[in-house]
């Protein structure tokens, strides 16, 4: 019986400090964490907004770490496929996605047969941006103010073309919103990417596109594209000069475009925290904040808990928009 008691005594013994030990354990693999290259994808081509803030952010982390941050553009479906590389990758905190409004609060309910859960197949790091989107036309088309843009559509139902980064990205469901608002027909047409988009607006075979403000800010300033107005609630302070479509006549219109760092569900507690920390960091220095400024994007850098709890909310918000204009996709 004394065998059996220093038997069972010594496994509870055991038991406990493993129990006690997992914690502690977690911490010291969070401490060391990176200790090898981190992969950041972002599920949009080169040259997006996307593409565009993860890079900076991605050279900080490098220095920051001693370790590269090197970034993946794996496009396609709206984003999907890259979103659903990371959610399948291995939870260890070494694969990271930038995700949008798009691919983690949009899809979900735009697409009938979305590959990845927003809310169960990721753990939310933090909030990175959010950014207006712009309302730009090529300078061919006779309009100068929104008024002027829905009465030439309403005049020549069909007729105007509008770009977009593709199907069921969040500047095609802007403009699709638009479209419903306005009561006009715009004939929209899809490209894989804002880059090839961006293109063909400039050359004048789209007219139009509701686009990412670090996108279009350069072409606007340089008069290649005239910007009509924001689609934020308020004017942001990179476009004081541009009204938003609220103002323009659109009462209520808001579709901006946030940007989060996500990894895969089931990454330890101290690695999620340790990434909240080092990401917030970055994003407060001086270099992040001018870059972002210049960019019209608005940097965040909030707690893992509040961005998760952001993501759920915009996953309802969407849910019912898109059920109330009746936009579906496969």
């Amino acid at each position: 019986m004394m065998v059996r008691a220093l038997s069972l005594g010594a496994g509870l013994l055991s038991l406990a400090g493993a129990l006690t030990g997992g914690p502690a354990q977690a911490a010291d693999a969070a401490a060391g964490f990176p200790d090898r290259p981190v992969r950041l994808i972002v599920p949009f081509p080169p040259g997006g907004g996307t593409d565009i803030l993860a890079r900076p952010v991605a050279q900080k982390l490098g220095e920051k770490w001693g370790q590269p941050v090197i970034v993946e553009n794996r496009a396609g479906a709206g984003g999907n496929i890259g979103t659903e590389a990371a959610a399948r990758a291995p939870a260890d905190g070494y694969t990271l996605v930038l995700g949008t409004v798009g691919t983690h609060a949009i899809n979900q309910s735009l697409y009938k047969h979305l590959p990845y859960d927003a809310v169960r197949d990721f753990a939310a790091i933090t909030l990175v941006a959010n950014t207006p989107n712009v309302l730009v036309l090529n300078p061919a088309v006779p309009a100068r103010s929104v008024q002027e843009l829905i009465a030439l559509a309403k005049a020549r139902p069909g007729a105007l073309n509008y770009a977009s980064p593709g199907n069921g990205t969040p500047p095609h469901l802007a403009a699709e919103i638009f479209k419903s608002m306005a009561g006009v027909s715009i004939t929209h047409v899809p490209y894989k990417g804002s880059g090839p988009a961006m293109t063909d607006l400039l050359g004048g075979q789209v007219q139009m596109m509701i686009a990412n403000a670090p996108v279009v800010l350069p072409y606007i300033k340089s008069g290649k594209l005239i910007g009509l107005a924001s689609t934020s609630a308020a004017r942001p302070a990179m476009l004081r000069d541009l009204p938003t479509l609220s103002e323009a006549g659109l009462k209520g219109y808001e579709a901006d475009t946030w940007y989060g760092l996500f990894a895969p569900a089931g990454t330890p507690p101290a690695v999620v925290q340790k990434l909240n920390a080092d990401v917030v960091a970055v994003l407060g220095s001086p270099e992040i904040q001018a870059f972002f400024a210049e960019q019209g994007a608005e940097v965040i850098g909030d707690s893992a808990a509040d961005a998760s709890a952001k993501v759920r909310a915009e996953v309802e918000k969407w849910h019912g928009v898109i059920q109330a204009i009746g936009l579906k996709l496969d």
